[in-house]
């Protein structure tokens, strides 16, 4: 969850007292907040060493959707209404005679297809608010905007642009922009933007969004000049200083829903600074379509809520008037409806975009009551937890390894594409079956592991310090794609193990396979005893790339009888897995035999990828198959 500094001292002023840090500690605990630290003494002991210090800070922990509280604005003002200090504000349109528009046209539709704007007239900036302002912005990008992909902020020196007449927001190409960048002093075109960024720590990252675009999203006044290039940069013409009294909000988007939240929340929390308080001048938005619409929509949500069900979710046994008390003091205006059965009418500022369904109206008047004064009661059904077959076995393969001597490791499930297939010798087919990342953000997490014997050999690799042998193992989840399902993919739990030392010693890893299936109750059935034997395991030699040439094993699994399959299902797995072995022990073949994983020394190609120096044996087998 996103956590905010906020300066103690113009916090408690707006709260109108002083708090001691375990009395707003606990203020925050029952809004549903965290106060996670005050700097007060650790400021104090920087000022007793003569160093410059900022004034004392609360860091505080907010829920990932309350972004009404990303600034100090927002928590004081739902603090005072929690109090009782003050009523939620009213938001309202201000009287305008002329209205301003902004036209969209349609180049923009396929980069940021989106935008919507407001106006704030009367604005007085101080130092602190005006440094909360740029701050909300930042937080915003960060937050819902998701760094700027989903929605862009700009802010304008309303004074500074054209006084009458439609903005545009269009696209052009590159070539055909010509503005002067934020706080620059030289003209460059839409190229030359790309490159005098391209090593800003800042804007170099958000290049990506728009430079692939044939055209770039632009905004204009009527007099023809750039007020913003988003996502990346504001012209510095219109540039927004301390002194700024009308203020011009534009933001531009790729998601509808968030383009509007955004807005919403900027408008909600800085119209206070506006000469007649809480009052946000609208702007008609012009669509390619010709469509029209205002900007913020500043017309009140009201959600029906019922009584009985925010009862019987508490447990209490509150009226419908005492519910509206509780709701207005998260600030959620209500009221009753004189309904029968929807006894509640709940009025959702624009500042509460997380209030979606009835439920969080419940948890709300929850908060407001007090987690802690809520009846405590026991449930009226008794359930015993049971762990899925799958991780019940899995645990025991765990605990059988680990009291061999082998230590168990816990790699990531991701990997690059080269360590899931070129490093283990696997054609290019194995990449067709795993799950790939969509926009992977580094080259070492690209897709879903389809083995389990990257993650091991890696964290050999990261522990080559450590004395030989290395006994690493792994019971875990694999992934592969499967278009018959419906999320086109599915698991796989295995178990691998990897023994490094000076000497290959294939009969460790050999021992250790044994000793597991011999636990789960699978005998080694050897080629003079393995024709008619009902169950048993036994490995054949095979081809695997993987290994060493000759020093390779399938490992091959005949499970009990059952009749569960037919026999045509079995007739055919044994016909493949006859195809596949020497002609010498094809008669050795069951109907019921299925290869369910390998076992071999490492081939050097392998081991060299990834930087191993001493020979490795390893096994790897789906454990599934003995469920």
């Amino acid at each position: 969850m996103p956590t905010i500094s906020v300066d103690k001292a113009e916090l408690f002023k707006r709260l109108g007292r002083e708090y001691t840090t375990k009395e707003f500690d606990e203020l925050c605990f029952e809004f549903g907040i965290e106060l996670d630290e005050d700097t007060t003494e650790e400021v104090l002991e920087l000022q007793k060493q003569g160093q410059q210090t900022e004034a004392p800070q609360l860091k505080i922990e907010i829920p990932a959707n309350r972004y009404d509280l990303l600034c100090i604005e927002g928590i004081a003002r739902a603090l005072n209404v929690f109090l009782g200090r003050a009523d939620p504000p009213a938001y309202k349109p201000a009287d305008t005679q002329n209205r301003r528009q902004l036209k969209i046209t349609g180049e923009t539709k396929d980069v940021r297809p989106y935008a919507a704007a407001a106006i704030l007239r009367g604005v007085k900036f101080t130092e602190e608010s005006y440094a909360s302002f740029i701050d909300l912005q930042d937080k915003l990008h960060n937050n819902l905007c998701r760094k700027r992909q989903f929605v862009a902020i700009g802010t304008h020196d309303y004074d500074t642009v054209a006084s009458d007449g439609p903005f545009t927001y269009e696209g052009r190409k590159p070539e055909n922009i010509h503005f002067v960048p934020l706080n620059k002093d030289k003209e460059v075109d839409g190229n030359g933007v790309m490159e005098l960024y391209s090593q800003d720590k800042h804007i170099g990252k958000f290049l990506h969004l728009i430079d692939k675009s044939p055209v770039y999203p632009t905004i204009y006044d009527s007099n023809g000049t750039l007020l913003s290039l988003p996502p990346l940069i504001n012209g510095d013409h219109s540039k927004i200083k301390i002194s700024t009294t009308n203020v011009f909000i534009e933001c531009t988007a790729t998601d509808a829903t968030k383009l509007d939240m955004v807005l919403d929340i900027m408008c909600a929390m800085f119209s206070e600074y506006t000469e007649k308080p809480f009052e946000i001048e609208q702007v008609e938005v012009i669509n390619p379509d010709n469509s029209k619409r205002l900007t913020p929509v500043l017309d009140k949500r009201v959600m029906k809520a019922r009584s009985t069900y925010i009862n019987s979710c508490t447990g209490l046994s509150s009226s419908a008037a005492d519910l509206t008390k509780l709701l207005t003091k998260m600030g959620l205006p209500s009221k009753p409806s004189g309904e029968t059965e929807y006894d509640l009418l709940v009025e959702i500022p624009i500042t509460r975009p997380d209030i979606l369904h009835e439920c969080d109206i419940m948890e709300d008047a929850a908060i407001a009551f007090g987690f802690n004064k809520l009846p405590r009661t026991f449930p009226t059904a008794y359930t015993v937890a049971a762990p899925l077959p799958i991780n019940k076995l899995s645990d025991i393969i765990r605990k059988e390894t680990a009291m061999a001597g082998w230590t168990e490791v816990l790699p990531l499930i991701l990997c690059s594409r080269d360590e899931n297939c070129q490093y283990l010798n696997k054609d290019e087919s194995e990449l067709k079956k795993a799950v790939h990342l969509e926009n992977p953000k580094t080259l070492e997490y690209q897709v879903v592991r389809t083995s389990l014997l990257p993650g091991l050999l890696k964290t050999i690799r990261e522990n080559k310090h450590h004395a030989l042998p290395i006994k690493v193992f792994e019971t875990s989840d694999i992934a592969f794609v499967d278009t018959s399902l419906e999320r086109k993919s599915k698991n796989q739990r295995r178990v691998a193990a990897i023994y490094n030392d000076k000497k290959g010693s294939f009969e460790v890893a050999h021992g250790l396979l044994d000793r597991l299936l011999n636990m789960l109750g699978i005998e080694f059935l050897p080629s003079t005893t393995r024709r008619g034997a009902e169950k048993g395991y036994y490995i054949v030699e095979s081809d695997d790339k993987t290994y060493f040439p000759g020093r390779a094993a399938s490992i091959v699994y005949r499970p009990p009888p059952t009749h569960k399959e037919p026999e045509s299902t079995f007739d055919n797995l044994k016909s493949k897995l006859t195809e596949a072995l020497p002609d010498g022990l094809k008669d050795l073949v069951e109907s019921r035999d299925r290869v369910i994983g390998t076992l071999g020394i490492l081939h050097p190609e392998v081991l060299e990828k990834f930087e191993i120096k001493n020979p490795c044996s390893a096994f790897e087998f789906n454990l599934e198959e003995f469920l």
